[in-house]
């Protein structure tokens, strides 16, 4: 159907059919979303009909107002209550009456307020062709009847106009059109700054989903971690030595305890939005803790500082302190070692984080870079603060991770040297 127009008005009329505007998000139809502007339509109207009454008065050379420059007068209003729904139908409707109205010979007036409405409301929906057809149609009409028709239309012993009134008709064109092109920039612009805005919060939505994960992942991997171990040393000594079982036990319920109460604090960000959590993030001054829960699971920790310790942003001292914990839960579950060193150099512009087992691996990682959700957490909280993470078996054996953070308002004077580097895993301990 789109194609049974003859080119020139497939070119300035569009397609054929002017299918009903379809409803976002593939919602149903409804009345109650295309509400028609019946206020303003019925405003435009009385306004129309009253003024082209005065404006007969004014011009008594023109034809008197009668029944059917009534008619045309109500159907050109009428359209503009359909203007939202079929721009380019309206249009060229009220172009069509108006050119009609100004062939009979009524008294000019209102009547271009209706055209001039038809025309705004297509070229804002983006019918631009369409509406400048319009108008450029009923201009030319105009020329021809002002200027060879008269002859023989109404009204009778009427001369031709003089053509200097065509060029204040052409200028109340082009401001129509210039107006209209104003608005419909206007528009498009308000509509792409509320794309961006939503974009923008569909991305802040992605980003707190992502760190909220991150933070489930981290607290209940490290607490199951050494729930686990403790569980297996419990079933292992429950017959032969039950004390050391007790032990294994209140373990377990320490761990248990501290993961629920972690857990719950991310959960109430959730249901609180905005507010602040009802206990302090973890940071580095937990470190004691941290060891205490490893040395619980059979894993000592040797932690060393180098250089005066900086106060931290919040932020960074989370970060620094997960990642210190997802290291030792990656040794705790896939290193036969029992000894890690834990190693926080506080350099100038930056933290760096070094963390170290003897080894071996006892279980391979989810790929061949490391493909599980532990290394990805922690190289995605570094980078969220400009940092970078490395992780891979040492040259002289065993596992290091290594991370660097830049503090906010100093100057990262670059990476450790070449020889703390990791050699390139084929595949990672992590979880």
């Amino acid at each position: 159907m789109e194609n049974a127009w003859p080119p020139w008005a497939r070119r300035c009329l569009g397609p054929e059919r002017e299918p009903w505007p379809a409803p976002p998000n593939g919602e149903a139809r409804s009345w109650s979303g295309t509400r028609l502007p019946w206020l303003s339509t019925l405003a435009v109207t009385v306004f129309v009909m009253v003024g082209s009454g005065f404006a007969g008065h004014d011009h008594p050379g023109r034809v008197p107002l009668d029944a059917f420059a009534g008619v045309l007068l109500l159907a050109g209003t009428a359209l503009l209550l359909f203007r939202q729904r079929y721009p380019r139908s309206v249009a060229l409707g009220t172009a069509i009456t108006t050119a009609v109205y100004l062939a009979a010979g009524y008294p000019y007036g209102p009547v271009f307020l209706t055209l001039a409405l038809g025309a705004f409301a297509a070229i804002v929906a983006g019918h631009r062709k369409v509406a400048w057809c319009a108008l450029g149609g009923v201009w030319v009409s105009h020329v021809l009847v002002v200027h060879w028709l008269y002859r023989w239309l109404p009204p009778s012993h009427d001369g031709p106009t003089p053509w200097e009134q065509e060029f204040f008709v052409l200028a109340w064109v082009v401001a129509v059109v210039a107006l209209s092109e104003l608005a419909r920039v206007r528009r498009e612009q308000l509509a792409k700054a509320r794309a961006e805005r939503a974009a923008a919060e569909r991305r802040r939505a992605d980003e707190e989903r992502l760190r909220i994960a991150r933070e489930l992942h981290d607290v209940l991997a490290h607490s199951i971690s050494v729930i686990n171990v403790q569980a297996g040393v419990g079933l292992a000594l429950l017959d032969s030595d039950p004390e050391q079982a007790r032990s294994a036990l209140t373990t377990i319920k320490g761990a248990s305890k501290e993961a629920l109460g972690e857990v719950r604090q991310v959960l109430d960000t959730l249901r609180t939005p905005g507010d602040a959590p009802r206990s302090p993030a973890p940071g580095l001054d937990r470190l004691p803790e941290l060891t205490e829960q490893a040395a619980g699971a059979g894993l000592a920790v040797e932690v060393t500082t180098e250089g005066a310790p900086a106060t931290l942003a919040p932020g960074t001292d989370v970060a620094a302190f997960r990642i210190v914990q997802e290291a030792l839960t990656n040794i705790v579950r896939h290193s036969g070692s029992r000894t890690a060193r834990v190693l926080l150099v506080h350099a100038p512009g930056a933290l760096e984080i070094r963390v170290d087992d003897d080894g071996p691996a006892t279980s391979a990682a989810d790929g061949p870079d490391g493909g599980g959700n532990g290394l990805v957490g922690m190289r995605e909280r570094a980078a969220a603060l400009g940092g970078t993470v490395e992780a891979g078996p040492r040259p002289d054996g065993g596992f290091r991770v290594r991370a660097r953070i830049p503090l906010p308002g100093t100057h990262d004077r670059g990476r450790a040297t070449d020889a703390d580097s990791v050699t390139p895993a084929a595949t990672e301990e992590e979880s």
